[in-house]
């Protein structure tokens, strides 16, 4: 049952990454065609979305894999990868995109509205679909994907009521402008996006709050005289490792032992880690990583 469902939702992320490539294409060629940059602005977008849906999917495939001798942690760590060459990409595509639209401010140029028109309908279809096609799913992925989307279609429809209002008023800065907006829309996400997920990357911490609870935690424990080498970090930003060397007084039996370690994992199990590592150290001990 399981492996049918993880079945379906690779077919349905599949489904929306193929509908996305060939309409971006279409998009890039279109935007060329009518001399919109509006239009070019949300291919650039539709292209971010293609990379998030192609990553996505590819990570859904490798999800089948198990950790190997080689991958310990498996392949989850592929898509701060993903969404580090994802950001990049957007990114120099909205430079593109600016260094276009912002001259065209002085002396704007007026596109050929009926194919924006064509365009807008189009783009609010195909996204749509593959909308309804994602909402079908359950997975965390295609919930996430799904929201993308579903900004498609509300973009789409900013350049659908602009390519209408064209086709009454020769008002062609409307086209530059609608781009510059859905340009900085895009970088201001972007740059967010792409801070968070670099220091992922590079193993900051994910959660300051769950470091603090953690350690005040284990502080708290009866016979618990420090904590020390504490780390965590994550491996994609949903799936995180703690590890920490928990130093304590002489214990009297491997009953007490027992009982430490037991109450230990009780706390942490509490929080959201998908591996723990604690060693636990006496204190007459001399921890052999200093």
């Amino acid at each position: 049952m399981h492996q049918h469902s993880h079945d379906d939702s690779s077919k349905r992320i599949g489904l929306a990454f193929y509908l996305n490539l060939v309409f971006t294409v279409i998009e890039f060629v279109g935007g060329w065609l009518t001399n919109s940059t509006a239009i070019m602005a949300d291919a650039v977008h539709d292209l971010g979305d293609t990379l998030s849906i192609g990553s996505a999917w590819l990570l859904n495939r490798l999800g089948k894999r198990s950790a190997n001798n080689e991958f310990t942690y498996g392949f989850r760590r592929l898509s701060l990868f993903g969404a580090l060459i994802n950001g990049l990409v957007l990114i120099a595509g909205s430079v593109w995109v600016l260094s276009v639209s912002i001259p065209r401010l002085a002396d704007p140029v007026m596109p050929v509205t009926e194919g924006m028109l064509a365009l807008a309908l189009l783009g609010v279809t195909v996204n749509g679909f593959a909308a309804y096609r994602l909402s079908k799913g359950s997975s965390l992925n295609e919930k996430v994907l799904n929201w993308h989307l579903l900004e498609d279609v509300l973009g789409w429809v900013a350049v659908l009521i602009v390519s209408v209002v064209l086709q009454f008023v020769e008002w062609p800065i409307l086209d530059p402008l609608l781009s510059i907006i859905f340009t900085l829309f895009i970088l201001v996400n972007v740059l967010r996006n792409l801070w968070t997920t670099a220091k992922l990357f590079f193993q900051a911490v994910p959660d300051k709050q769950m470091v603090e609870q953690i350690e005040a935690s284990l502080l708290a424990l009866d016979g618990v005289q420090s904590i020390h080498h504490l780390h965590l970090w994550s491996l994609d930003g949903e799936h995180h490792v703690l590890t920490a060397h928990v130093r304590v007084t002489p214990l009297s039996d491997l009953a007490e032992y027992s009982r430490l370690k037991t109450t230990i994992s009780t706390i942490l199990a509490s929080q959201d880690l998908s591996h723990t590592t604690i060693e636990i150290e006496l204190s007459e001990e001399q921890c052999r990583d200093k």
